[in-house]
């Protein structure tokens, strides 16, 4: 069992029924069940009982407009209820743009993720540890969409914690694309340190190595093809020291699966003991844990991934083969992509990646001597 937290007698999971049933349009690449998925491998495997969870509420307005502008979210709740936007919402609020999608939950899907990160907070205000894989939207902007994200929801959840009282924050993002939303957010706030691991050259196309964001970020721009190695000496010499040195009174952990070695949108190669290793190790930084989801674009390894980090969060140890309830979940999936095609066995039978350990290259060695540099300056 994971060690117990002030505040909280056990880890919770936040979830919602809507992602179930809500889909961004068969063409893109969030057409794919993710949450459902992880939700029902965690009860499959017997590992979510009903105490255990909690259903997301739907953020209010008011909560909403702590970070956005209302206006904008006007404009999203106008294009909810017509599915339709003019011209000039489209070209001012990126609606029905750049992969940012007309859907009929577009508004209450991401109010509903912004909502259950509010309640995350909420439920950590003494210490404790929350799952929350709806959450992670980390591309929304105050006055627009942004890198298919309506509400920017841990942003929502930091400034939460913050007016809780709290002053030393760690944000720590493994998606494979640069948490720009989030370290803009709080550019120059001391009370909230950013970290990204990203890959390099990615859209945002943000997030460079020297990006300091006045002081209150660091970023670790990997290269494409980034190993389990090469994530765990880049973790241990330089994200965990600077977490440390932080002391944090909280940290949230943006997970997104699309770092991983399958997923469609992204190059990297990471396995999933990379994100199990990741939220292991920011467990015994900080009295509250939040782990949040993000992006990722295969079913099977967004599922098995976030189902693996509620495992890691309660010290359960995945089954070498998973029980027939849980493989039944897995083979009904469908992927009309090319990873899709000829599924793995091990993507029906395990939780666990085999590791993908590899050569360390100069660019992840330059990434941590930058930083054990700066943090001798400092």
């Amino acid at each position: 069992m994971a060690p117990l937290m002030n505040g909280l007698a056990r880890p919770l999971y936040i979830g919602s029924e809507i992602y179930r049933h809500s889909s961004y349009g068969p063409k893109h690449p969030l057409a794919v069940p993710r949450v459902s998925v992880c939700t029902d491998l965690c009860r499959a495997l017997g590992w979510l009982p009903d105490e255990a969870y909690h259903e997301a509420p739907m953020a209010t307005a008011a909560e909403l407009a702590r970070f956005h502008d209302p206006a904008y979210l006007a404009a999203l709740r106008h294009a909810e209820a017509t599915q339709t936007v003019s011209a000039e919402d489209r070209a001012r609020y990126r609606l029905g743009a750049e992969g940012n999608a007309i859907y009929p939950e577009m508004y209450r899907r991401p109010a509903i993720s912004a909502g259950g990160v509010l309640l995350a907070a909420k439920l950590t205000a003494a210490g404790g540890i929350v799952h929350c894989p709806g959450g992670g939207t980390h591309h929304g902007r105050r006055d627009r969409a942004s890198g298919f994200c309506f509400v920017n929801d841990p942003v929502l959840g930091l400034l939460a914690w913050l007016d809780q009282g709290l002053e030393r924050i760690v944000y720590l993002d493994i998606d494979a694309h640069h948490g720009d939303g989030v370290q803009d957010a709080f550019h120059a706030d001391p009370r909230v340190l950013t970290i990204s691991v990203h890959e390099a050259g990615r859209w945002p196309f943000s997030g460079a190595a020297e990006d300091r964001a006045g002081g209150a970020a660091r970023n670790f721009p990997v290269p494409e093809g980034c190993n389990d190695s090469e994530f765990r000496l880049l973790l241990e010499a330089a994200v965990l020291p600077l977490i440390a040195a932080f002391r944090p009174q909280a940290i949230m952990v943006q997970a997104g699966a699309d770092a991983l070695a399958e997923d469609p949108l992204a190059r990297l190669a990471l396995s999933n003991n990379a994100h199990r290793t990741t939220v292991a190790a920011a467990m015994g930084l900080a009295p509250r844990l939040v782990v949040l989801g993000g992006g990722g674009y295969n079913p099977w390894t967004v599922g098995r991934c976030w189902a693996g980090l509620w495992g890691e969060l309660n010290g359960f140890a995945p089954p070498d083969r998973l029980p027939p309830a849980a493989e039944a979940v897995l083979r009904a999936l469908r992927l009309d992509r090319a990873a899709g095609r000829a599924p793995p066995e091990h993507w029906f039978t395990t939780l666990r990646d085999a590791p993908r350990e590899g050569p360390v290259r100069h660019e992840i060695r330059a990434l941590v001597a930058l930083a054990l540099k700066e943090s001798l300056l400092a």
